[in-house]
């Protein structure tokens, strides 16, 4: 009886933890019509995305409220055509520059050093620097938004979380984690007012940074060998002595990361790793995540068949919990919440198997993701 009330005790806290966040502390930028004055050059890393990369070019081509918008492109050595589908629809837009990359040097992974390549061609007057990914669709004022609120926030790097579109039971049960875990662990205001470079989090599809202070952090180039350069640049951010935010962006953006379960699955266990550190530590943060939300109904049921109601009452209790804790991340996120959040439990039990599986396959040097290397 003493574990189960604890288990409900620490998934009510977690989930009242979620409400604040959520309620009181997540960025909204704007979705009505804004304008900013500064120049804004978007940057776009492409690599085999010849299949989905245009209905992202098409919503920059789109953007509205940015008079001074510059879009740069580069081509990081794609085999699938990819420049030629940029080329076919962006035409002689004169805003658009597209490059041809080169492979990354040693010590590099391929998306810093993508990253890099378009930042440092980035000319003058341009101050504020978006990256985005080729699987994000901007709404039309989306990149004004994210500029105004980066500065309203004071802040030199913002993360806008765009929203996840979720087709497949593979992605009801996997994409939704990602905003539930930063909204349920993360201390939000505590994060944006610490420079604690540990305490930090960012998502590199839709990423909004002020160009000076990025290039003051050392820009990708001081996350050249980082799987997860996203949260990576956010903490060199801080120890420049830069600010950063998080927002929820899920009214600016889409994002549909992966096709399928093969994707979904090769693209978690590349950098899961990275996200816990040593294995140690992932291995108690697994055993507390699972204990905590997918423990409660197997206790509950067994506790019924163990003759035991009260206890499986108080289990169910913690399940419920739970399960209240991931609707209430979907809907400040515009995710999808019901009936997905009563698998909440099965969700979090494929986090410790992709977990598991990116752990095993680094040690076994195995990992890659589009054709090169990672770990």
């Amino acid at each position: 009886m003493t574990a189960a009330l604890l288990l409900l005790l620490g998934v009510t806290v977690l989930t009242a933890h979620t409400v604040v966040n959520a309620g009181r502390w997540l960025r909204r930028p704007t979705d009505r019509p804004v304008e900013v004055t500064e120049p804004v050059a978007v940057l776009l890393p492409l690599r085999d995305e010849a299949d989905r990369v245009t209905p992202c070019l098409r919503a920059l081509l789109a953007q509205r409220g940015v008079p001074g918008l510059g879009v740069v492109v580069l081509d990081d050595g794609s085999g699938d055509g990819t420049a030629e589908v940029v080329r076919a629809v962006v035409a002689d837009d004169p805003r658009v520059t597209l490059l041809t990359g080169v492979d990354p040097p040693p010590g590099w992974l391929g998306k810093p050093h993508a990253c890099w390549q378009l930042a440092t061609r980035v000319e003058e007057p341009a101050t504020a620097l978006v990256f985005v990914d080729a699987d994000v669709v901007l709404e039309p004022y989306a990149v004004a938004a994210a500029v105004t609120e980066l500065r309203a926030a004071g802040a030199t790097l913002l993360s806008p979380y765009p929203r996840i579109v979720v087709r497949t039971t593979a992605d009801r049960l996997v994409q939704p984690l990602l905003q539930w875990l930063w909204l349920t662990f993360l201390p939000l205001r505590a994060m944006e007012r610490s420079p604690r470079p540990s305490l930090a989090a960012a998502g590199g599809q839709f990423l909004v940074v002020d160009r000076a202070g990025y290039l003051r952090a050392g820009g990708h180039a001081a996350v050249a060998d980082q799987v997860l350069e996203d949260i990576e640049l956010a903490r060199a951010v801080k120890r420049a002595g830069g600010r950063i935010a998080l927002a929820d962006g899920s009214r600016l953006a889409s994002c549909r990361m992966y096709e399928d379960w093969p994707q979904l699955r090769d693209g978690y266990t590349k950098s899961l790793w990275a996200s816990f550190g040593h294995p140690g530590a992932a291995a108690v943060v697994l055993t507390v995540l699972l204990a905590l939300y997918t423990a409660p109904p197997l206790v509950a049921g067994a506790a019924l068949l163990a003759g035991a109601p009260t206890v499986a009452g108080v289990a169910v209790g913690a399940y419920l919990a739970g399960v209240a804790g991931r609707w209430v991340s979907a809907r400040a996120t515009s995710g999808r919440a019901w009936p997905d959040a009563l698998g909440h439990p099965v969700s979090v039990a494929v986090l410790g198997w992709l977990t598991l599986r990116s752990y095993h396959l680094r040690k076994r040097r195995r990992l890659s993701w589009r054709g090169r290397p990672v770990g």
